[in-house]
């Protein structure tokens, strides 16, 4: 993949860059149920497969897994939650939380919809 980012409207920025979040059922696939992958909005590179995610009801699309290598763990800047970006270019997605039970996975990847692109089958 090359260094060229894809150029980011500046709601995305301010989710993306500053690592802000979007309103809770406000985002474009927390609701959405097609079969493909979904990419970081920033670089293009693949972070999730459609049959990670679930109905959390948070609002927000959540994956039990990611992609082996796609996305990075940071302590968030509160000090308390985990914050998850794209391993290949930083972009902030959201947090992780695991021991919740929604899955057998245990493990909640929450994201910004505003952070992907989805590419169907």
């Amino acid at each position: 993949m090359s260094n060229k980012y894809k150029d980011l409207s500046p709601e995305e920025a301010r989710v993306i860059i500053q690592k802000g979040t979007e309103r809770p059922f406000s985002g474009e696939y927390y609701d959405f149920h097609e079969s493909g992958i979904y990419t970081c909005k920033r670089c293009g590179e693949a972070l999730f497969d459609s049959s990670a995610k679930f109905d959390s009801k948070s609002g927000w699309p959540s994956f039990d897994s990611a992609i082996d290598g796609a996305i990075k763990e940071l302590q968030d800047s509160d000090g308390v939650r985990v914050e998850i970006v794209c391993a290949e270019c930083g972009a902030h997605l959201g947090h992780v939380f695991r021991g919740e039970g929604f899955t057998s996975k245990d493990t909640r990847h929450c994201v910004n919809s505003i952070s992907l692109e989805f590419k169907g089958e």
